[in-house]
């Protein structure tokens, strides 16, 4: 059950809208289920006699009874309830009282209060209803509504207890202020997908996401088109800002502004400076954010953020509180970095993710003073690296890191769920189905060129990795060998063999890094870390026409010479603990 409070200034205008068809004909059987007085309560919906404009003068009565200069100008108080989807209908009585408990429970009107501010529930489908009250009191005051939004909210939780409903997850207050019902209708009106709340809250998360500084992130945000005003001290220094939307206007002419606190608690200005000041790309940075933003490439910027998501993983999983809180503001920019610049077939899946997961990267789990330069410095250079084609290296490599997001944000559901996080563990979740999805699209192309490259491996070395495989993960290796993906383990086991490497070494080494079990395939998984560990190429297209000679003259032995060790790799992850699959 969900609350969704705002304030406005039109009694009439939103009872027309209440009592009017919809704005799909949706409305069925407008009426009244409760008020604070039936006798006093006209319902044009049951009542032929009975006008809007008489509900509306009952309604606003104590209101006009003030002198214009202590009335004030937003003083309707409205609040849609709605029941969760898949939960039953509640009958009219019940909606009742529904009403009564939540304007008790919000110092709208207390019970046994006969002084409290006029109010009615208006129902007009099966799965919701509307409280309008007036915010002021028959004795001329103002209720107390402090908090009135978490106080709803509460009291929505023991309703769907007592209720038999869906019990829904109980917020912490850091969560980003909703859309109100006049920003959703506006945007419907408009034709727009998104509030502007929604717009400017991903555009200014996306200049976010991998800035150096400050400057850098006004200039990223200037870039986007939107409007910006800074908030400047006598001394020249910015105290704040806010944006609007180009083009999106009051009833006076005036922009709409938003200022940062009010799209989300973490991107006021003083937070995105608390962000900023644990530095900028330093020695530890990827390559492709050290050299000039020509020299960059997509494949080589995600490549490089791999080990770095693999990091945060790790780090998820241990005892470190503030630095896990860390690295999932990284992993949230991560996703924003990937997301501008993901090529057209994953872009939408992966913007939803990042979108999901957004909610993800706030608890009262403060990184005040962890360090999360390394991976914020993936996330820049996957920026300045540009967008990446659908295929080809850059292809491949989009498949490796989303990979590897996969298992960051399953760590991110672990790590929430066991903190008791709940509205934080459902949006990792649905940013892992999202990025499931993006992943599935995204390795298609290469997994099968693997895969065909794969099965023109000579038996004898296919039988050789086999054994290989028996050895090194014995518990898995039936499993793996029936998945799709074997053919594909075969032939980047091959690929690295012919590239120097130990197969056996390195297949052990990408076993070592953590376990397998949240994987949907544990032969994607070891794909791309062989491939990343073993330095290969995210893909096998450059190997396209060149004939291996094993692949002519099969041995069952393999080479003589001695491989060099596999290149070390500078991230800190340690073997975890096998854990229930997700």
């Amino acid at each position: 059950m969900v609350p969704d409070i705002s304030v406005g200034g039109r009694t009439y205008g939103l009872l027309n809208y209440l009592y009017g068809p919809g704005r799909r004909d949706e409305h069925i059987d407008p009426h009244l289920v409760a008020s604070w007085m039936p006798a006093l309560a006209p319902d044009p919906g049951r009542d032929s006699s009975a006008t809007l404009k008489q509900l509306t003068d009952r309604l606003d009565l104590p209101v006009l009874a003030l002198p214009k200069s202590r009335r004030p100008a937003r003083h309707v108080w409205h609040c849609p309830v709605r029941t969760a989807p898949g939960d039953r209908p509640l009958t009219d009585t019940e909606w009742a009282e529904v009403a009564r408990r939540i304007v008790h429970a919000t110092g709208i009107a207390e019970a046994g209060d006969d002084k409290a501010c006029r109010w009615i529930a208006v129902r007009h489908a099966d799965d919701h209803i509307h409280l309008v009250a007036t915010l002021v009191r028959e004795d001329g005051r103002r209720p107390r509504r402090h908090s009135d939004g978490i106080r709803a909210q509460a009291e929505c939780r023991k309703i769907e207890a007592e209720f038999g409903l869906q019990i829904l997850n109980k917020g912490d207050r850091t969560a980003a202020q909703r859309p109100t019902s006049a920003e959703r209708s506006k945007a419907e009106r408009t034709g727009r997908p998104d509030t502007p709340r929604e717009t400017l809250r991903k555009s200014v998360r996306h200049s976010l996401a991998g800035a150096a500084s400050e400057e850098e992130f006004f200039h990223r945000l200037a870039e986007t088109g939107l409007r910006i005003d800074k908030r400047i001290a006598p001394s020249g220094d910015t105290l704040g800002y806010k944006v609007a939307l180009p083009g999106d206007r009051n009833r006076d002419g005036e922009p709409i502004w938003f200022s940062g606190s009010k799209l989300a608690p973490d991107l006021s200005l003083p937070r995105i400076r608390q962000r900023l000041d644990a530095g900028g790309p330093g020695e530890d940075a990827p390559a492709a954010d050290r050299v000039d933003d020509r020299a960059a490439r997509p494949a080589r910027a995600r490549r490089e953020a791999v080990p770095l998501a693999e990091r945060a993983v790790s780090v998820l999983g241990g005892a470190d509180d503030e630095d896990s809180a860390a690295q999932l503001v990284g992993v949230g920019e991560l996703l924003d970095a990937i997301a501008q610049t993901s090529p057209a077939s994953t872009r939408k899946e992966v913007a939803e993710a990042a979108r999901a997961f957004e909610r993800a990267t706030r608890s009262h789990v403060r990184a005040e003073r962890a360090d999360n330069r390394a991976i914020r410095s993936a996330a820049r250079g996957i920026i300045r690296a540009g967008n990446a084609l659908g295929k080809g290296e850059d292809g491949g490599a989009t498949a490796m890191l989303l990979s590897t997001m996969v298992l960051a944000t399953v760590a991110a559901v672990r790590w929430h769920s066991a903190r008791g996080h709940a509205q934080q563990a459902a949006a990792a979740r649905a940013a892992v189905q999202r990025l499931r999805s993006a992943y599935r699209s995204a390795s298609a192309a290469p997994m099968n060129a693997m895969r065909e490259q794969g099965r023109r491996v000579p038996r004898a070395t296919r039988e050789r990795y086999t054994g290989t495989l028996k050895t090194v993960l014995p518990e898995h290796a039936n499993q793996v060998r029936r998945e799709p993906g074997w053919d594909a383990l075969v032939a980047t086991l091959d690929q690295a063999e012919r590239a120097g490497h130990n197969p056996d070494a390195l297949l052990k080494q990408a076993v070592e890094r953590r376990e397998l079990d949240t994987a949907d395939s544990i032969t994607d998984v070891l794909v791309w870390r062989l491939r990343r560990i073993g330095e290969l190429p995210a893909t096998t297209d450059a190997l396209r026409g060149r004939t291996d000679e094993r692949t002519a003259q099969p041995h069952s032995n393999p080479p003589t010479r001695q491989p060099p060790e596999t290149p070390a790799v500078t991230h800190h992850l340690e073997p975890r603990p096998r854990g229930p699959k997700l």
